[in-house]
């Protein structure tokens, strides 16, 4: 049982790795329609995956609550907002959730006058702590740091009518800045990104990563 259960999963992501590896060089009907049987596979199983998350987030507020561990009083308005968002968004103003989607329900109120200020205000909440970390980083210590800390002020004042009082001049540096230096480094991350996930998969396709199976082994 353990040799199947270890086998036959790393038999398949080698299999339908290299497929799916394959099908981008192959101009042909059939890899077109297995790339298209993929898409859907993949669809159904994050589907799935989504139910997965959702016991995962309810069972580690349930322990919480269980256990009363610091904050446990805040997982209890986990259950409360996924209970009552759940029972509107089935009853759909009045009719059965598989019925054409009616306008203006309770479901849409919680949505736009609960949802979306809540996150509203964490967003305005972290300004302030990427303020508080720009004021702990950006400080003149070293070459570098010092001019991390110039750019920051000039982009900044770029941003915003008090920079261009000040100098015309600020908008211009401040856009070059965004557009040059910081899209190059930017570029660079999102090169090392790009290595480092072909990497991760080749070391999953050939069976070197087996952190999927529930171990390193």
């Amino acid at each position: 049982m353990s040799f199947l259960r270890r086998t036959v999963p790393l038999a398949i992501a080698f299999t339908v790795g290299v497929l799916m590896a394959f099908q981008y060089f192959v101009p042909h009907p059939h890899s077109k329609a297995f790339l298209e049987l993929m898409t859907r596979w993949d669809r159904i199983i994050a589907g799935f995956a989504v139910f997965i998350g959702i016991y995962s987030l309810f069972h580690l507020h349930w322990t919480r609550i269980r256990r009363k561990a610091a904050g446990w009083g805040y997982s209890i308005f986990v259950f409360l907002g996924a209970g009552i968002t759940i029972a509107f968004g089935l009853y759909n103003g009045g009719e059965a959730f598989w019925h054409d989607k009616k306008e203006d329900t309770m479901f849409d109120w919680l949505f736009l006058y609960v949802q979306v200020p809540a996150g509203a205000t964490i967003f305005s909440i972290l300004a302030f702590f990427m303020a508080s970390a720009a004021y702990r980083t950006f400080r003149a210590r070293t070459v570098e740091s010092t001019v991390l800390l110039i750019a920051a002020i000039i982009v900044m004042l770029g941003r915003v009518p008090v920079g261009a009082l000040i100098s015309p001049y600020i908008p211009v540096v401040a856009d070059w800045i965004m557009g040059v230096p910081n899209l190059a480094a930017k570029r660079g991350i999102l090169l090392g990104v790009s290595l480092g996930a072909i990497a991760t998969s080749i070391k999953i396709i050939f069976g070197v990563e087996r952190q999927y199976l529930g171990g390193g082994d």
